[in-house]
């Protein structure tokens, strides 16, 4: 078995830029066992030994404060979990040490090899400059100045970590940073937990209610003891790190080269703007402004690539496989899933590089910390800013995101809220819709199809936000709410690391959003090519009869036999048995139809609707012309008029209609029961504002 490197450090120390220097893209992300926490992972070779290289997430001490930090305190209080590490590298920050060390500190007392990098080093300021020698002399253990992003003194930092893995427990150095805690810790506890090390025993005592190591009657005594000795968990967190402070910064300040210099830094001076009260709010959104033009206007060249080779392919299909069902399931199904998946990867990609590259220069950080005061009102956190925002692209990696909210409920509320966020998804839907609402005139600069674009998105913003406000009145935690968070300097983004990042998220969107919108999309070509006896075969007659007496040309009868058929099957009939629940809101069976298949995904809408109109080619500007002339039969009017137009689109502003995101909010709950409650009421509302909506108008 391969020995185990831990790299270990607080979030924005430049960890993952390390991992990446010094594994490539020889790498894999994986979940800690049992949980969805990611934990990159790599198998690299040093002086021709195997090693399994395990980049941590980003933690400020061993009292965790989100899901992500409660798996490294599990893992590093568990010998017999299959991720602690032989060894750990320790990153910090060579310019913020004294605020890296408490972290440290608490490491080195649990023991395990350590070597430190003190990573930035191409970056020391003046007043940073550390004395090396006594710093690793006072903590005894080897430190080392490295540059990730230059990739410098790597090749020394692989030989230290080389020299300490397996070094046992008692040549390990003899520095204790947690007596008084430590010394707390009842000793009925201690003989328990049958552990040498006081410190471990005095983590697993602190967090006996949720480590997964422990047996839920090992939890019941381990409480039940320290409640006996009136054991105050959070007051020796406390008292435990002002004197782990009062220990190690005077230290560290003596270690400086430099008298620390009191001018403000550039990092400083540029966040008097980006976080002033009305400037910083601004500035945010002409960067969001700015991330979603480049999104839809850089993405549409790559999107028409992927749309030609899947028409080549589709082609292909047809010279090899000739006509019959299994063209049928190979077009309409495997491949129109694949499609439905892949077209999306340019904006997703983009999305992820922009918002990459504001994470690493350090402005992320900033806009958390901005809008946490706006969040909190609404029961969310700052950190919810970035899923909503990145909602904006796809739903499936904002909630994924969501994983860095300490707080149960400020997570929960993200994840519930965050599909109202309009996706690009929607955006084929509103494309076809809105010319039946507003014409395309123009004022100014302004085009005002285009600010009905605009209102849709904000609609779906207040949505968010008045859903997160019912959820905070509704849900209750006795879990503190607070932001813990570090502001980086501002420096150059590492495109290295960016790429590998977009790389590594783009396919868990593939795998995790592709395997459920392939499937989806394979039962709903069932649903549409079966039908009851020989329903469809009869629908397919009396199509050609119609063609023959209204003397249409091939292609209209063969859109005409693809409309019959597809009214004809399961698919059809599902629509019909829901039109009297739609009717109210201005829909048909036709329109049913869509929201069925939608439910895989809402692009199909208009794939659904062009098979529907017996068009053979899906084109928008050819369903938008051919749904203008459709007539409402009940009323002898347009059946696309402003009122069933603005219906639809309310309705797919609201409505939770994406399998794959349902898959993934029961992924990161753990539980149905949040899926379906996230469905029904979107759902509900949906229903209620196209109804509404529908009534008002008509």
């Amino acid at each position: 078995m391969a020995t185990t490197i831990g790299l270990i450090g607080n979030p924005n120390c430049g960890k993952s830029t390390l991992f990446n220097a010094l594994t490539g893209l020889n790498q894999k992300v994986g979940n800690f066992p049992g949980v969805t926490v990611d934990r990159k992972i790599a198998k690299i070779k040093w002086d021709d030994k195997p090693f399994e290289l395990i980049d941590f997430p980003g933690t400020y001490s061993l009292y965790p404060n989100a899901q992500d930090e409660q798996m490294v305190v599990a893992t590093l209080c568990n010998k017999q979990d299959p991720s602690y590490p032989d060894s750990i590298i320790y990153v910090a920050d060579i310019n913020q040490l004294e605020k890296h060390f408490l972290l440290l500190s608490q490491v080195l007392d649990l023991k395990i090899p350590c070597v430190l990098a003190l990573n930035m080093a191409d970056e020391e300021e003046p007043s940073s400059r550390i004395d090396i020698d006594k710093l690793s002399k006072w903590i005894g253990i080897p430190t080392i100045k490295i540059s990730a992003r230059k990739q410098e003194n790597l090749e020394q930092l692989k030989k230290e970590t080389l020299t300490v893995i397996n070094q046992p427990e008692s040549g390990i150095s003899d520095k204790t940073f947690g007596q008084q805690s430590a010394a707390k810790l009842p000793e009925v506890i201690s003989e328990a937990l049958n552990l040498k090390n006081k410190y471990r025993k005095h983590l697993i005592a602190q967090h006996a209610d949720w480590l997964p190591m422990l047996t839920q009657a090992q939890r019941d005594s381990i409480e039940a003891k320290l409640s006996k000795e009136d054991y105050d968990k959070l007051g020796i967190q406390v008292e435990e790190t002002l004197a782990r402070f009062d220990l190690f910064a005077p230290k560290i300040k003596s270690f400086h080269q430099a008298d620390p210099s009191t001018k403000p830094t550039l990092s400083d001076k540029a966040d008097r703007l980006l976080t002033h009260f009305i400037a910083g709010p601004i500035i945010f959104a002409f960067v969001l402004l700015f991330i979603f033009q480049a999104i839809f206007s850089w993405s549409g060249i790559p999107m028409g690539w992927i749309e030609s080779l899947f028409a080549e392919m589709r082609g292909l299909a047809a010279f090899t496989l000739g006509s019959g069902w299994l063209l049928s399931l190979v077009n309409d199904g495997l491949l129109a899933g694949l499609e439905g998946v892949l077209i999306f990867i340019p904006q997703i990609a983009l999305l992820f590089f922009l918002i990459g590259l504001l994470e690493e220069s350090g402005y992320m950080s900033r806009a958390v910390y901005l809008f946490d005061g706006m969040m909190s009102r609404f029961g969310m956190n700052g950190r919810s800013i970035v899923a909503l925002v990145s909602s904006g692209a796809c739903a499936i990696p904002a909630i994924m995101s969501t994983r860095t909210i300490s707080n149960w409920k400020e997570r929960l509320i993200t994840i519930m809220v965050s599909p109202f966020i309009s996706c690009s998804a929607r955006i084929p839907v509103y494309a076809v819709l809105v010319a039946f609402v507003v014409p395309a005139t123009s004022y100014g600069i302004f085009n005002l199809q285009g600010l009905v674009f605009l209102g849709l998105y904000v609609l779906g913003v207040v949505a968010a936000l008045l859903a997160a406000w019912v959820f905070k009145k509704i849900l209750k935690s006795n879990q503190r709410s607070f932001l813990l968070l570090e502001l980086p300097p501002y420096r150059w983004p590492s495109l290295r690391n960016v790429f590998t990042t977009v790389l590594q998220k783009l396919w868990t969107f593939i795998w995790e959003a592709g395997r459920i919108i392939l499937v989806i999309s394979i039962l709903l070509w069932l649903l549409a090519s079966f039908s009851i006896g020989d329903r469809m075969d009869t629908a397919e007659k009396a199509a050609y009869a119609t063609a023959q007496s209204q003397n249409l040309s091939e292609q209209e009868r063969e859109n005409l036999v693809a409309s019959n058929r597809l009214e004809a099957s399961f698919a059809g009939m599902l629509g019909k048995t829901i039109e009297p629940l739609i009717a109210p809101l201005g829909m048909d069976w036709k329109m049913g139809i869509a929201l069925i298949t939608s439910f895989a995904a809402r692009e199909v809408f208009v794939g659904t609707m062009g098979t529907i109109y017996s068009l053979g080619e899906a084109d928008e500007l050819s369903l938008r012309e051919h749904m203008a002339k459709e007539i409402n039969p009940k009323t002898g009017g347009l059946r696309y008029d402003v009122a069933t137009s603005l219906s639809l689109l309310i309705f797919y502003v609201f409505a939770m209609q994406c399998m794959s995101t349902l898959a993934v909010v029961r992924r990161e709950t753990n539980s149905w029961k949040w899926p379906i409650i996230q469905f029904v009421f979107m759902g509900v509302t949906a229903y209620l504002g196209s109804l509404i909506v529908y009534q008002l108008f008509s």
